[in-house]
């Protein structure tokens, strides 16, 4: 579709509530997602440094012991 002007562009022919919407509604999502993932990444990369790290304390204390 060819918009003769850039408000006729942002009007969407009538359909300007409805198109932006979506478009908003989507792009929030989209955000809301990459944020929780970026939020599970770093906890996940935590819980397992810990891990590594309570591991390493349990294989120096059993090295200790013998």
């Amino acid at each position: 579709m060819q918009f003769d002007s850039l408000t006729d562009f942002f009007n969407m022919g009538g359909y300007a509530f409805y198109v932006w919407l979506s478009y908003g509604i989507t792009a929030f999502a989209l955000g809301t997602l990459i944020l929780v993932s970026l939020r599970q990444k770093r906890k996940i990369l935590t819980e397992i440094s810990k891990k590594m790290q309570r591991e390493e304390r349990l294989k120096a204390n059993r090295s200790k012991e013998q």
